[in-house]
């Protein structure tokens, strides 16, 4: 890994903290409060790791300004400390290694176009009229279809698939497993009830700054396209079927599954094993909770959750009332029993 270090007035400036301190002070990686050695950076987000701070050895802190002034050394302050911490990362970050050039045991088409500083690894296969941007890496064992095109700087781990006619961004990761371009699931039934295939004639097109994770599955579209657009986050285990639009920035946790033509505004949280039903839309700003199930649209800016989904608010007060229902049984045996010997009073005085 190549030797990194910056000064603290470096790292102000990137990331618009103010320098208390030393700002010529230098640091060569980044860690853990607990793990962090001399030369290294670390960070503080919450007053309950104040003791643990105190005990840091880091060469400098990432901190807010209400919690500063509790802290001797070099510091970088500022309001959002994880952004701050997650703009530094960045700075430290290299990719795992692959060599310049192309792998001899790699498989590269002589129509496909490699640009300027790719790196191809062994075993993998690039397709006749695919074209690899610059600076980007394919990891050993990934397979590139024919007229795929990929832009610069993506990182494509090892194992990855990219069927034919893909469209791959800028500065795109792709996690080991992922499989993009499979074809979407579309059967009609024929007079006997046997299932016939519906070709499946589109692609994928993923934008610039999008991240999928491993063992994730983007189905390419019947027709047109699946759309994954710039900044998404899809985490690992993640189902898009065909035809399906994923918005900017929009964030989907694992075990996600969406089904086809749904279509996924901006902005929009999904958590860990949502399930969307087909041909719903999502609207920008919504939050689903975890394990819910959507079977209809959703206005913009709602927090839904449950199953069905809905209204957080709504959801709260329906589980209020599942909770009361042992006991709203007993209440309901008690006035039945109360009911019946009532009515044999009133026999007994009408005989």
């Amino acid at each position: 890994m190549e030797n990194r270090s910056y000064s603290l007035n470096e790292l102000a400036a990137h990331t618009g903290a103010t320098v208390v301190g030393d700002g010529e002070t230098r640091v060569y990686g980044i860690s853990s409060l607990e793990d962090a050695e001399r030369g290294q950076l670390s960070f503080v987000v919450h007053g309950r790791h104040m003791p643990a701070a105190r005990r840091s050895r880091a060469s400098c802190l990432i901190v807010s300004s209400e919690l500063s002034g509790d802290l001797q050394g070099p510091k970088l302050v500022c309001e959002q400390v994880y952004l701050a911490m997650a703009r530094v990362s960045r700075l430290f970050r290299e990719p795992p290694h692959v060599a310049p050039g192309v792998h001899p045991a790699a498989l590269v088409d002589a129509k496909a176009e490699l640009e300027e500083g790719v790196r191809v690894g062994a075993l993998a296969q690039v397709g006749a009229h695919s074209r690899i941007g610059k600076n980007s890496r394919i990891y050993g064992g990934t397979y590139v279809g024919a007229h795929v095109q990929v832009g610069e700087d993506c990182l494509i781990y090892p194992n990855v698939t990219l069927m034919d006619h893909c469209v791959i961004g800028d500065r795109v990761i792709i996690y080991s497993g992922a499989v993009l371009g499979a074809d979407g699931f579309g059967f009609a039934q024929d007079e006997e009830g046997r299932h016939v295939r519906i070709e499946q004639f589109g692609t994928v097109r993923i934008d610039d700054d999008v991240e999928i994770g491993a063992n994730t599955t983007v189905d390419r579209a019947t027709f047109g396209r699946t759309w994954v657009q710039r900044g998404a986050k899809i985490d690992n285990l993640v189902m898009l079927a065909h035809n399906v639009t994923v918005g900017e920035d929009s964030i989907l946790v694992g075990q996600v599954g969406i089904s086809g033509s749904t279509i996924i505004g901006r902005h929009v949280v999904m958590a860990g094993q949502v399930g969307v039903a087909g041909h719903v839309t999502i609207g920008d700003r919504v939050r689903i909770g975890a394990r819910s199930g959507v079977a209809h649209s959703i206005k913009p800016d709602l927090d839904v959750l449950g199953l069905p989904a809905q209204p957080q608010k709504e959801w709260f007060e329906t589980m209020k009332h599942i909770r009361r229902l042992p006991k709203m049984r007993d209440e309901v045996k008690e006035l039945k029993a109360r009911i019946e010997e009532l009515e044999k009073s009133l026999d007994r005085e009408q005989r």
